[in-house]
Order: C-alpha cells, then structure tokens, then sequence
C-alpha cells in the first residue's frame, strides 16, 4: 500500500473555504497535493455578474498559502456540449434542469477525473459533504456527517470506476468545523460566503440571461378550470410551485390569496395556476422517472431475476426506501417499481409537493444512496 508521501491527489480548488479546507487536510496528512482550478464558462472580462477571476485568485491564494502547486485547466467546451445546452434543451421542452449534477457527472467526475489521472494522480479530492466507504468489493456514496450540507443528492450518477478515484475530505466534519480549521490555518478565504448559483448567471436575472439563448415563446395562463388570468413570458422561466413573478392581481371574483404554478400544458404553452399553498393539484403521490442509475452498477437485487436481468418477474418487484425530489428535502418514504432498466414509477407514503420535471429523484437505504433518476412526470 502506498504511504502518503507516495498518493498524488488532486484538488478541484473553486475559491471557496470547502475546497481550500480539503486541499489543507490532505496536505497536513502529508499526500503529495496539487490544487487545480477548472474554468468551465468563457467570462467576459467586464462580465460583474460572474466571480470567476476572484474564484481563481483565491484558489491560487490557498495553494501559495499551503506551499503546494497550482494550475488552471479550461473545460468551458465540455461544458458548454454537455451541461448548458442539455440545460437549453430542457428548458425549451418546458422542464426544471438541474445543472449541477450534470457538472458532476460529465465535467467535475469525467473530464476533470481523466485529467486528473492522465496527470499520474491516484485520487481526485473536492469539497463536496459525502463520503465513500468500501463493502466487501463495492464501494458506496454515504451521506455526510452534516445532513444540513449533505450533497450526495448531486453526486448519485457517479459509478464504481469514479467512486474508486474519488475523495471527500469533508464528509465528517460540519460546516462550522470546515471554518474553524479555515480560520485556525490563516486562509483568507476562510469567511468567504457560499455560492448559491451557477457561475455564468450569478447575480443577474435568470430570465434575462436565458433570454439571450432561447426564443421565448409568451402564452396565456389559465386556472384549472380553464379561465384565463394573464399572460407568461415563456414556460422555461417557470416551475411548479413558483409564486413570485407570476405579476396576477386583482382577478375577478377571486380572494386575495397567492397564485402559485400548479402545471404546464407544454402542447398548448398555457402555464397553469391557482391559489393556495396548499392546492391539491401541487401534490402528487407518485411520479415516473427516466435515466436511472444505480451507484453498484446495476439494479438492487430486489429487482434482479434469476439470470440477473431485469425480466418480467423483475419488474413486478419493488423496492423500499426513500428518496428526495429536491436538495436538502427531509427523506421521504417510497416504493420504486422498476418498469425497465432505465424507467420507474415511484410511489410515495406521503403526497410530495411540487414534483418537478427535469430534476431528479436520489434513492436512499439509511445513509447509503443507491442511485436515481430523471423525473419525467407525475
């Protein structure tokens, strides 16, 4: 087994505390370390809305701090082909992409992990909360010790190959923790604020930027009973449960109560809307997902027939557990029926709230996440 001194890791240093924290653990554990920033969006230089310079200053800040080497890597290509315009693409067909797991599966865990090895490391490390741990010849994605940070939830399309490269330096400690050890070592960047959105829109409007991309085709909103109340801008710039920005007031024969999103007619471009945090039409007791991946490599073995395919007698099985429809959502209790190796109907214990098409459902088994999908409807 190697010693330390012996493990070439990388870190994909963002500028933030958590990756600086995890390249200084590594570091004090006496791996040989190298930090490297990756530039996935071209920024303009007079750009205000993007922090992307001040990110790559302060990641070369840690690495000069910590005594150890740094470079920049520019996979803005890769990116752009395989995470924003599978983004546009779900936008245009009315549905809520989520851009970050996609930035694990293909850039983060793809090309920044084969440039990572082709570079002679033996791990790639970033800030994420999770760990991994190894059962029997499995290797399986834990959630974090702070579930308030956990982030598996974007991390469910890695698989076997990736986990076995893979390190989360942070999945043990809490978020304080991760500060106080900042602070301790004299990074700078130790109180620097979380990010909260995608580099390339920052903190500009986000309807405003998709709207240098896409053609927005405006329509009419209507009440479920098929009333029209106002007018949209283009179903991309809504989902399902959204309340601010609908622009409705002062309808006829109605309460003063909030308007919320309840569906979209794609077909028709009608966005659908109706008083009432609470209204029936937000909650669904089940949905159907796509695009399922297992973290083992293949389905739990509830669903496996005899042969070790998913086969007719298969797909009558179902699976317990509990999932999330959303980042940071309490467990919510389920049962998966498999219909086909890459499609699902899930069904729930409890009525879930504003299931949205396009982001994903992450299945879990206690700590241990098993994998997820793409929710297609519900």
């Amino acid at each position: 087994m190697k010693k330390p001194a012996q493990t070439k890791i990388i870190v994909g240093l963002s500028g933030g505390v958590d990756s600086a924290v995890t390249a200084l653990l590594l570091s004090e554990q006496g791996y040989d370390v190298t930090g490297i920033y990756m530039q996935n969006w071209m920024v303009e230089k007079e750009d205000p809305f993007c922090s992307a310079e001040q990110d790559m200053l302060d990641a070369k800040n840690v690495c000069d701090h910590l005594q150890i080497p740094f470079q920049i890597v520019n996979f803005s290509k890769e990116y752009w082909d395989n995470v924003f315009q599978y983004c546009l693409d779900e936008f245009v067909a009315g549905r809520t992409p989520n851009p970050d797991i996609w930035c694990n599966q293909f850039i983060k865990f793809d090309a920044f992990l084969k440039h990572a090895l082709s570079l002679g490391a033996d791990y790639l490390a970033t800030g994420h909360y999770a760990q991994i741990k190894k059962s029997g010849e499995q290797f399986q994605l834990i959630k974090a010790h702070d579930k308030n940070k956990d982030q598996t939830y974007f991390l469910y399309t890695l698989n076997q190959e990736k986990l076995s490269h893979a390190m989360f330096p942070l999945g043990e400690l809490t978020k304080p923790e991760v500060r106080k050890i900042a602070a301790k070592a004299g990074l700078l960047n130790a109180k620097k604020k979380d990010s909260t959105g995608i580099c390339f829109i920052g903190e500009r409007k986000f309807k405003t930027f998709l709207q240098d991309f896409i053609l927005a085709k405006p329509g009419v909103m209507k009440t479920p009973k098929g009333k029209i109340i106002g007018k949209h801008d283009g179903l991309m710039f809504y989902t399902l449960g959204q309340r601010k920005g609908l622009q409705i007031g002062g309808v006829k024969n109605t309460d003063e109560s909030p308007w919320f999103v309840v569906d979209k007619d794609i077909p028709n471009n009608i966005l659908i809307v109706a008083q009432g945090h609470d209204h029936p039409l937000l909650f669904s007791s089940e949905l159907m997902c796509e695009q399922l991946h297992w973290i083992s490599g293949h389905a739990p073995n509830a669903f496996r027939s005899p042969c070790g395919s998913v086969g007719a007698m298969a797909r009558e099985a179902s699976l317990k557990c509990t999932a999330k429809i959303r980042y940071r959502q309490t467990d919510q209790a389920c049962v998966i029926q498999l219909l086909d190796n890459n499609t699902a109907r899930i069904i729930f214990d409890e009525p879930q709230r504003a299931v949205t098409p396009g982001q994903a459902i992450v299945f879990y088994k206690g700590e241990v996440c098993l994998g997820g999908a793409v929710i297609q409807a519900h």
